[in-house]
């Protein structure tokens, strides 16, 4: 993983904050929670953030909602509180939560929009999915519906809203229907970013407030990159 993009505390984007939950604007090469790498996770770099701002004493509560694959960018929420995260727990679960990903992919889709179904299967020895056209043993069901938004030079963006939460979903499935997302060496794509990211960003979430019941609505600003920024050009 390039050092450009290894963690650090002091250029954490806070997207939105109260009392009971924080959103941040996670950045490629972040881990969400922390695994056999041992690399400092973005939970732990959200606590220590949390912990200076209020300058609380001892530990710092904090409850991990969902992930992002660590190449990917984008909007992470966290709970502050043990009253908030059941409750978002349950909200993501029920899938009444409302995430829709961007993703820069080299190929022409087949279709201007599209769903797909697939069958995915886990190999937890390489971290990989592979995607089936029908059920097979270990495998289970993956639909998402893209659209593309804009056509770019030599690349297009495709707006994705998932159905299915499975691992490595969205790389998965576009590389099945020969569109792997730019810089995402494992499904597919020819060459990698040169800061170790693969160009999908988690774009906007939508969610209930898990205490004030109010509908919060967020987007994540996309990474510092001439191909992102004519994104929105």
């Amino acid at each position: 993983m390039s050092s450009k993009i290894h963690s650090t505390k002091s250029n954490l984007q806070v997207l939105y904050e109260d009392n009971h939950i924080i959103v941040v604007n996670k950045r490629a090469g972040d881990i969400v929670q922390g695994d056999k790498t041992g690399d400092e996770p973005l939970s732990e770099i959200v606590k220590s953030y949390l912990k200076a701002k209020y300058n609380k004493p001892g530990n710092v509560y904090l409850g991990v909602v969902h992930r992002l694959d660590r190449p990917t960018t984008g909007i992470v929420l966290f709970a502050k509180t043990s009253k908030a995260l059941p409750r978002l727990n349950k909200l993501f679960s029920e899938k009444k939560a409302k995430k829709t990903y961007w993703a820069l992919v080299k190929n022409t889709p087949p279709k201007l929009q599209d769903t797909l179904m697939h069958w995915l299967r886990k190999n937890p020895k390489n971290n990989k999915s592979t995607a089936f056209p029908k059920e097979v043993s270990g495998s289970k069901k993956a639909i998402l519906h893209y659209k593309i938004i804009k056509s770019l030079h030599n690349f297009y963006l495709l707006e994705i809203d998932l159905e299915t939460g499975r691992h490595h979903q969205i790389r998965t499935q576009l590389a099945s229907i020969g569109c792997p997302i730019k810089g995402d060496l494992k499904y597919g794509f020819n060459r990698s970013n040169k800061d170790g990211s693969i160009s999908l960003h988690a774009r906007t979430l939508e969610f209930i407030h898990p205490v004030k019941k109010e509908d919060i609505a967020l987007s994540a600003p996309l990474p510092d990159d001439p191909l992102w920024s004519a994104c929105t050009d």
